[in-house]
């Protein structure tokens, strides 16, 4: 029975070592098939050589046994059973014992033993062999690199033309088929009231993807702008007020807004001063789509109402960085006001660090030309602490100028974050990581940093505003996640 039990778990093990092979990476299709051809028919042998061990054992008993009824029957013949026991033991003939002979069940079990063994070290062996030879040069396609080179794989998944590849993507074909579908019908409607003149930002001319038929329309844009009367010195409870007596008017003018308590209406606000001054009014927040660039969950942020809204400063001073990792030989980057908690640990604790470039406040325009610029292009790792909020438009200038971005805010809901995976080309911290900070940047090596730093310039289009848009930048980017936002509104 004990050899039952290791049989049928060594096959078990076989059996558990065939599935495993079905998930291991190789370079491509053809070799994943020939390679798991060829681990299949070793380890069905294998099966079968514990399978033909186990009935072996099974028949190899019985025989044993006969044999042995065999020697007791000749020794009955040659001696006489006089049914004492004692009588045995006196006689000459019995003072000269035989020597112990080995029993049947130890003949057995040396036969199973000796199967078990084999067949357990020839499986062993061929395991060893084959998962060593995944890292062998003959089943790689391309040479292996120098002592001095990093090989960087390329992305597998590859979409389409226009670098939309699965490397960045959480699930890149639903993105292209989405994002082309948004493109056909998605359709916006902006209110014509307000001048553009004050505190609205009525474009003058629709095209593209906007509605001239609200009836036709998926979503309802409330085009004012809390920027441009900030601009004019209006004080945030005033800005509350104007916006509340804005949206009332289109409550009573429009039968849109009512139908759905303004589910299908947004509003875009990049400053923290827009997210202050419609605090006070519950019905806007709650129900309206908000596009923010201070998309924190602490102060309200709805993450599948709303819309984390990338903050860019633009236009940049200088051109767009990548695919220069050798010019990058600071580790770490960051020059800025002081303005929350997390700035202020961040100079206190690495301003005078030799490897990690900290200032304790921003770059004076007097030691040179667009010297704050100019440090992106030369670092792997830029710092980007929360201010006030938690964004910071130095994500994009990071992005930008092929810095990687190192995100040092908690509650944060990146821009994008449900269609790009944030972890493929920035590194992602909590705010209590600080103290660490160098130690975590300097355990990213250089193949790591080098595949972070390609992820990164395929996603700097997403980052980018144009005017006017083109596919995949900043604008089409914002109109998908509202596009995503519209299936879940119920009329």
């Amino acid at each position: 029975m004990a050899i039952l039990f290791q049989l049928s778990g060594l096959e078990i093990w076989t059996s558990s070592i065939l599935d495993s092979l079905a998930n291991l990476s190789l370079p491509n299709a053809e070799s994943r098939l020939e390679y798991f051809k060829l681990m299949y028919t070793i380890l069905k042998g294998l099966n079968q050589l514990c399978k033909g061990a186990f009935l072996f054992s099974m028949w190899l008993p019985p025989c044993c046994i006969l044999r042995t009824l065999r020697e007791e029957e000749v020794g009955r013949l040659r001696v006489r059973f006089t049914g004492v026991a004692g009588n045995y033991k006196n006689r000459p003939g019995m003072l000269a014992a035989k020597p112990p002979q080995p029993s049947s069940s130890s003949v057995v079990c040396t036969v199973r033993g000796s199967l078990l063994s084999l067949a357990t070290l020839t499986l062993v062996s061929f395991t060893y062999i084959s998962l060593k030879s995944l890292h062998s040069p003959s089943l790689q396609l391309s040479t292996a690199p120098s002592a001095h080179t990093v090989q960087v794989s390329q992305p597998q998944v590859r979409i389409d033309d226009e670098g939309v590849d699965g490397e960045v993507y959480h699930f890149p074909k639903m993105f292209k088929l989405n994002y082309e579908e948004m493109e056909k019908r998605f359709k916006v409607y902006i209110y014509p009231d307000g001048n553009p003149n004050t505190y609205y930002q009525t474009p003058r001319k629709l095209t593209g993807k906007y509605a001239n038929d609200p009836d036709q329309a998926d979503l309802f844009f409330i085009p004012i702008s809390c920027h441009k009367m900030r601009g004019k010195g209006i004080s945030y409870e005033n800005m509350t007020v104007i916006v509340q007596n804005y949206v009332e008017s289109l409550m009573f003018k429009y039968p849109y807004w009512n139908r759905t308590l303004g589910a299908d209406h947004f509003f875009v606000t990049c400053h923290d001063v827009g997210v202050r001054a419609t605090e006070g009014i519950p019905f806007l927040v709650k129900n309206t789509i908000r596009v923010v660039c201070s998309p924190s969950y602490d102060f309200g942020f709805i993450p599948h109402k709303d819309v984390a809204l990338p903050q860019v400063l633009q236009p940049f001073a200088l051109p767009a960085g990548g695919n220069d990792v050798e010019n990058r030989t600071t580790l770490g980057f960051w020059a800025g006001h002081r303005n929350s908690k997390i700035r202020v640990i961040l100079a206190r604790v690495w301003e005078n660090d030799t490897e990690l470039d900290i200032s304790n406040n921003r770059i004076n325009r007097a030691t040179g030309h667009l010297v704050y610029q100019k440090r992106f292009y030369r670092t792997k790792f830029c710092i980007c602490p929360g201010g006030s909020q938690v964004n910071s438009a130095r994500i994009a200038d990071s992005i930008h100028y092929g810095c990687i971005p190192v995100i040092l805010s908690n509650y944060y809901d990146l821009p994008f974050n449900d269609i790009l995976n944030w972890h493929k080309f920035s590194v992602v911290l909590k705010e209590k990581d600080v103290y660490q900070l160098k130690q975590i940047l300097k355990k990213i090596t250089q193949e790591e940093f080098v595949k972070l730093h390609y992820n990164l310039v395929e996603v700097q289009k997403h980052f980018q505003w144009n005017s006017p848009p083109i596919k995949h930048d900043a604008f089409h980017m914002v109109m998908y996640e509202l596009w995503l936002r519209h299936h879940v509104i119920k009329y």
